[in-house]
Formats: C-alpha cells, structure tokens, sequence
C-alpha cells in the first residue's frame, strides 16, 4: 500500500475522551445462552464441510477472539464498510451515542478471511455468535456472502451486512464524525475502536478511502472539541 494519507487519530486523542458509565447492552434484550448458540452455530453451517471462514472487515481483525487456523486476504463483492448501527450502550451511551460498523450493499470491501481452526468448532462459533449477535434479537444478523481470495470466488460467514432488527442511523460522514468523536461507554470509545480499525487495516495494507477520510475527521473533531472547552469550560 502507498500511505498517502497518513493516520492522523491518535492514542492521544483517544485519551481526551472521558469515559463514561454506560450500559454494555439493551436491558430490554434476551441474550444468548450456550443451547441458543449451538442452535444458531448448526443452522447457520448446515450442509457445509471443511474450515468456517469469517470474513472480518473490523473488530475481528484487531481482536478475533477465537482459534483461527488459517488467515488471507479477500474482497467482499457488493458491499462496503459504513458507521450505520446506532449505540446507545457498548462503545455508546444515552448521552453519548455511537456508531457500529457494518456493511452496506454496494462496491466492495477488502478485509480478511479467518478459517476457524478445525476441532475448535464448536466453542469458537459460541464466541463468535456470542460476542457478535449478543441477543435473540439480533440473531438475524449473520449470513453468507460471496468473497474473492487469490484462489478464487467462495462463501465466507459475516455479520451485519445490511443490518436487521437493529437500530440504524443514515448519517453523513460528518455527522458520523461528530458522534464517534464524542461517543463513550461501557466498553470505551468510539474514537478507540475506529483506531483499532484503521492501525489493523494499515497493518495488512488495506487502504479504505472511507475509513481514512473519517479517521481525520474525527481526529479534527477531537482537537476541535477540546480547544472549544479550553476556551468555555462549563459549555457541553
């Protein structure tokens, strides 16, 4: 990858935001039990042999989670990264909300394919499904799309594309700056996340023109934000 445009957000200006404590999920939502996992797990590889492969085009690529026996590149074909989810908890709060990442229909997205280490099935797709879909209510948010790798076109396991039963939020790219700049929760911020995000795409030589313009931008919010306290300290 030629870098020109360098990563401007910094483990500084993660450290200007306060955190807050914030709920790290809905109260209102029923969470996933081990049973509802491995129902999930068994529909969701129904009919197929060999190693799962995740496709990850965010946290999974800084942070996967789970035994990975094999990693590679590949190009989601028809869809995009875009900050769509609305938190209100996690990396988000009732008065701070933030932004999750998803896919949108549409172009493309280079990330990475995570083969699941084979004899690990079982409790790595518990982890994955838990820590992705967390609850009953968002159990319809993983399926299969179509990837292209160096060795050619195959199915591969994501979440979130083209988000369901969750709420969403159709922001410009400003506006999602603003808030990410601001968001904070129980889980940290939503400054911290787009970093992990953007040092883990870097770190693979994936450059995303979206990702990179929004790092700055929210860069510049943060900086934009704490000259504007320095100058009115009471002003939210």
């Amino acid at each position: 990858m030629t870098d020109l445009s360098p990563i401007l957000l910094s483990d500084e200006h993660v450290a200007r935001i306060a955190p807050i404590d914030g709920p790290l999920h809905n109260p209102a939502w029923r969470l996933l039990e081990d049973e509802d996992l491995d129902r999930l797990a068994d529909m969701l590889t129904a009919g197929r042999t060999g190693p799962v492969p995740i496709f990850a085009y965010g946290s999974l690529i800084w942070n996967p989670g789970f035994a990975v026996q094999s990693e590679r590149r590949a190009t989601a074909l028809g869809w995009h990264r875009r900050f769509s989810i609305s938190l209100d908890h996690f990396r988000g709060s009732p008065d701070q909300p933030g932004l999750m990442l998803a896919l949108a229909s549409g172009g493309s997205c280079d990330g990475l394919l995570l083969d699941i280490r084979e004899g690990t099935e079982r409790e790595s797709l518990r982890a994955i499904l838990r820590r992705e879909l967390v609850a009953h209510e968002l159990a319809a948010n993983a399926r299969w799309i179509q990837v292209q790798t160096e060795a050619g076109l195959q199915d591969a396991l994501t979440f979130y594309a083209d988000p369901i039963d969750t709420p969403t939020a159709d922001l410009s790219i400003e506006d999602q700056a603003r808030r990410l700049a601001r968001a904070a929760g129980a889980a940290g911020s939503g400054a911290e996340y787009l970093l992990r995000t953007v040092r883990g795409l870097a770190q693979l030589g994936i450059h995303d023109p979206y990702i990179w313009q929004l790092q700055h931008m929210v860069a510049q919010q943060i900086e934009a934000d704490a000259a504007r306290h320095h100058q009115h300290p009471t002003a939210l």
